[in-house]
């Protein structure tokens, strides 16, 4: 029996569920519907939870409460793709709860399971149930049950972790997606193998071992795309920072800026509320920002109206980095108003958005989702008090939306979910001569004028939306959906084509990568021009790994 853990018996915790999903990996990432190569959960669950547990091995705290401070900021720094962001809410709400504890009870755990469901559910703006939300909600309210009338940790956890299995197993109902394939939630998968492991350290156990095998069915992973805190709806940008004087709850605060506006982000931590809103009362919402203390920083904008002639002479250019500065204690100072992160990889597309005006690129994409830190450490290089960010993956947009509270620098994500839609994007802003809302809305614009294929190989087998796909078959996608697979790329890139000229585009873009030659490419655009004869068509070196041929038609 166990009624309390102090900081040790936390780090053990942390390090046998670090270990656990690293052995379960690949039996993770084998749980995806959709047979593209990609970041995968179990990738970017492991390697966001191993951040947390290098800090908690190299620091060993004393106390719970300093244990996961150090396990929730290294998880939120290293998070990666959507499901790594959100197991890093799940631990930052969870030390928020055991904040000042030496050790901690059965109530206390159950309590920072809670609030970390909480944090987690209150920053997807449109959370989907039938993924690893609906799994940690539920194992969170077995252990509060469980809690109200019982003191034992390990039992705690068990009646958890049994809640959270029988959640998985329901999530097949629960998303369309895994409904019609017959398959539980990768995410919640990984939610499940963690808090096993938790309870095999407590009762002083082995981690569970991993799978034998890959499952005969396959899962699709948490797809958070719809949320975007980017939509401008209101008529003022509103942004401030409180310094705390005040009890009262900082929900409270979220609750009452949701009826007045969008585009929500409050974050807090022992001494600032740092808030970003798009309302058109920014006077009251200041009113109520004042109860809870006093105001040391406020900025309004006019996105209706154009309210700052930036100058139009270009500042003088730093040499670009194709993988992110050391982040130092100093970021680099201002120079100039607005800055550009771009992510992407591939010799040529890194040079294509250097020559559209990147000043930092990270290097990665699919197969390999940037951390936060990442991310992070590009942004504080950039010279400017502005920075825009460009993800160009879908799977990307939350770590880096998770980079504004971390930096005194504001952080604009312009969500690209493919590389296609950050060349468009970045082509029609102009950071001289328009201001930050334009740009948002000339971004938007453009990217979502941008119609994207892009061509792969099948990492396994799968029988995908009637589709029997084989591994090493092309896979054409078109969008985001499947298009077509075979043997015969160019019978895939006909039928490519007339699906582009249904489009009617004025423009064509054939991105080659480094497993396709120029010759080959030309094949591939002549093809084409074949279906789209009234399209000007374009041949770029990308030099990308993992797509062959990334295209756009816009």
């Amino acid at each position: 029996m166990t009624e309390k853990i102090d900081g040790g018996v936390f780090t053990a915790m942390i390090l046998c569920a670090g270990a656990a999903l690293e052995a379960n990996r690949q039996h993770i990432n084998d749980l995806n519907v959709f047979p593209v190569p990609d970041g995968d959960t179990g990738t970017n669950m492991s390697m966001t939870l191993s951040a947390g547990a290098e800090q908690l091995r190299a620091a060993r705290p004393s106390s719970v409460g300093e244990a996961s401070k150090i396990a929730a900021s290294a998880l939120l720094r290293g998070a990666r793709g959507n499901s790594g962001v959100i197991l890093s809410l799940l631990f930052r709400g969870m030390s928020k709860s055991l904040k000042g504890k030496d050790a901690c009870s059965a109530a206390d755990f159950a309590k920072a399971m809670g609030e970390g469901v909480e944090a987690a559910y209150s920053a997807v703006m449109k959370p989907a149930e039938g993924t690893i939300l609906t799994v940690s909600r539920l194992a969170a309210a077995a252990a509060a049950d469980f809690a109200a009338s019982g003191t034992d940790l390990e039992l705690l956890l068990s009646c958890a972790l049994e809640a959270a299995k029988d959640a998985l197993a329901e999530t097949v109902n629960q998303n369309p997606v895994l409904k019609k394939a017959g398959v539980i939630d990768a995410g919640g998968e990984g939610y499940v193998v963690i808090l096993a492991a938790m309870l095999a350290s407590l009762r002083g156990e082995a981690a569970p071992e991993p799978p034998q095998a890959a499952p005969t069915l396959l899962s699709d992973h948490a797809d958070f795309t719809d949320f975007d805190t980017g939509d401008i709806t209101f008529g003022y940008c509103t942004e401030f920072i409180v310094a705390k004087a005040s009890d009262k709850s900082v929900s409270d605060l979220r609750v009452f800026l949701d009826a007045l506006g969008d585009s929500i982000v409050v974050v807090d931590d022992d001494e600032i509320i740092k808030t970003h809103v798009h309302t058109d009362d920014p006077g009251r919402v200041l009113t109520e920002a004042l109860t809870y203390g006093a105001l040391l920083k406020v900025k309004i904008e006019n996105m209706r109206e154009q309210h700052t002639q930036l100058t139009t002479a270009a500042p003088q250019s730093k040499p670009l980095q194709s993988s992110p500065a050391p982040l130092s204690a100093e970021p680099a100072e201002p120079e100039k108003d607005f800055g550009v992160v771009v992510v992407c990889s591939g010799e040529g597309m890194c040079a294509l958005f250097e020559e559209l005006g990147a000043d930092q690129i990270v290097v990665g994409g699919q197969t390999m989702n940037p951390s936060t830190e990442d991310i992070l450490r590009a942004v504080e290089a950039v010279p400017a008090k502005t920075v825009l960010v460009f993800p160009n993956n879908k799977n990307i947009i939350m770590a880096a939306e998770q980079c504004d509270p971390l930096t005194a620098k504001k952080v604009v994500v312009i969500p690209t979910k493919t590389v296609p839609q950050g060349v468009s994007a970045l082509l029609a802003m102009d950071t001289y001569s328009q201001s930050e809302a334009e740009m948002v809305d000339v971004a938007k614009d453009a990217a979502n004028a941008v119609h994207t294929a892009l061509i792969t190989y099948a990492a396994r087998d799968s029988d995908f939306d009637g589709h029997e796909i084989r591994a090493g078959q092309y896979l054409t996608l078109l969008d985001g959906a499947l298009h077509g697979s075979g043997e015969d790329i160019l019978e895939l890139i006909e039928k490519l084509g007339e699906s582009f000229a249904e489009l009617d585009p004025e423009f064509i873009t054939v991105y080659y990568g480094e497993d396709a030659t120029p010759s080959e490419a030309a094949l591939i655009r002549d093809k084409l021009a074949e279906a789209n004869p009234d399209a000007e068509l374009s041949l770029v070196s990308g030099g990308q790994p993992v797509y062959y041929y990334m295209l756009s038609a816009e």
